[in-house]
């Protein structure tokens, strides 16, 4: 996966389609937003991207998916960082931010993940600040 040197640091490229996060910098729950284009020729925009923006790093996982309810459950092996695990709630039309956080937080309980164990950047920042924080 790439990591284009996007100003807002939630642009990411990976061989599929390119990903436009909009979310906080904080621990725990939050709302997020993205947009996803489906990538025809991923080595020619690559290549165009990488020339216009540069490139900040390159982050290679495994990523496994699970689906708990409305919870998509990211389990991710992550080189030279470790695991981790991200719950993406998919909001229903018209749920609250609060309930999603809500549905967030119970499932964190029932994984026994423990708030201290949260990180709240990408982990791009966390290769480039050489921190190894995963399981």
């Amino acid at each position: 996966m790439l990591k284009e040197n996007a100003p807002d640091n939630k642009t990411k490229f990976n061989q599929a389609q390119l990903i436009h996060y909009e979310r906080s910098d904080e621990t725990g729950p939050k709302f997020s937003d993205y947009h996803t284009s489906i990538i025809t020729d991923p080595q020619s925009l690559q290549d165009t991207l990488g020339r216009a923006l540069g490139i900040r790093g390159i982050v290679k996982k495994k990523r496994v998916l699970y689906m708990v309810g409305q919870t998509r459950v990211h389990v991710d092996t992550v080189e030279n960082l470790g695991h981790f695990m991200e719950l993406e709630v998919m909001m229903k039309e018209n749920q609250s931010i609060e309930n999603g956080q809500k549905i967030a937080e119970d499932l964190m309980a029932e994984l026994g993940v423990n708030k201290d164990a949260l990180i709240s950047c990408a982990y791009i920042d966390l290769l480039l600040a050489g921190k190894k924080l995963g399981l």
